[in-house]
């Protein structure tokens, strides 16, 4: 590394599991990347002692970073047009989809392609900690990232597209129809018939063709796995996304595997 390398580290929040990458900026390479699932669901606290635990124990994390990122990954969140949107009812917005305490912080991201405002609640210990360590950063809701990542980076298809990130008991599901955005939910599963269930549920609820609306699929899967396969047996044209993106990829991380962190690669 030389000693002006610009560099940016960001990191993927859920009460399943961390996800960490450093971007090297004057490189533009992706030097970095680690995920810590959990063997079970953890709480705030449990999180940040985790969190802890990897920074400190990581020599990686010692060093200067220019920027640093936060992911906030979770299925507190609701989507709101900006033509209907009013900061003063955030709560009441948020409340109709997710179970929020009275005491819940809630903050919002403003997804302007699809000219809505995305209400969701962070982990406030995560980001008070991550101040004490890094100092001022940025901070986001997962699935501004997801919505984003797919709206400004495909081709514009006549057909519409449903889009998947598998998480460990979570599914963040996105159709997409000329370019705009048709739906947007995260379900929790705890095993494969759940999985279908909410996937075919979306296909039903949107008038969706399994023989022709084909499904891209991202996240904590692998080709023949469980769920693929799952998948496959209801809908004909199951893929994983390979994407390119504008930065190179170190040798040491495993270029075959980076549809696992479609996430986290996507919040620079």
């Amino acid at each position: 590394m030389k000693i002006n390398d610009i560099k940016e580290l960001s990191i993927q929040i859920s009460l399943n599991g961390l996800s960490f990458c450093i971007l090297n900026k004057t490189q533009n390479t992706i030097e970095f990347l680690k995920t810590l699932p959990f063997e079970h669901k953890t709480t705030p606290i449990e999180l940040l002692n985790n969190l802890k635990l990897e920074l400190s124990s990581t020599t990686v994390f010692s060093e200067d970073f220019d920027a640093v990122i936060v992911i906030h990954q979770n299925e507190l969140s609701t989507l709101i047009p900006k033509e209907l949107y009013n900061s003063e009812y955030k709560a009441d917005y948020l409340k109709f989809n997710s179970k929020i305490l009275r005491n819940d912080f809630i903050s919002e991201d403003d997804i302007e392609i699809i000219k809505s405002v995305n209400i969701y609640v962070p982990y406030v210990n995560i980001n008070n900690y991550i101040f004490e360590t890094f100092g001022e950063f940025v901070y986001k809701h997962a699935s501004s990232v997801l919505i984003n990542s797919h709206l400004q980076h495909v081709e514009t298809k006549e057909t519409p597209i449903v889009y998947i990130n598998i998480n460990k008991n979570t599914v963040e599901v996105l159709v997409v129809e000329k370019n705009k955005l048709q739906l947007f939910n995260v379900f929790e599963y705890f095993s494969k018939e759940d999985f279908i269930y909410y996937i075919l549920f979306v296909y039903e609820q949107l008038q969706l063709d399994v023989e022709t609306t084909a499904i891209e699929v991202t996240g904590a899967i692998e080709r023949d796995d469980e769920l693929y396969n799952t998948l496959y047996t209801y809908i004909r044209h199951v893929s994983l996304i390979d994407k390119r993106y504008k930065f190179s990829i170190a040798n040491t991380i495993n270029k075959y595997q980076l549809h696992k962190h479609f996430l986290i690669l996507n919040s620079f």
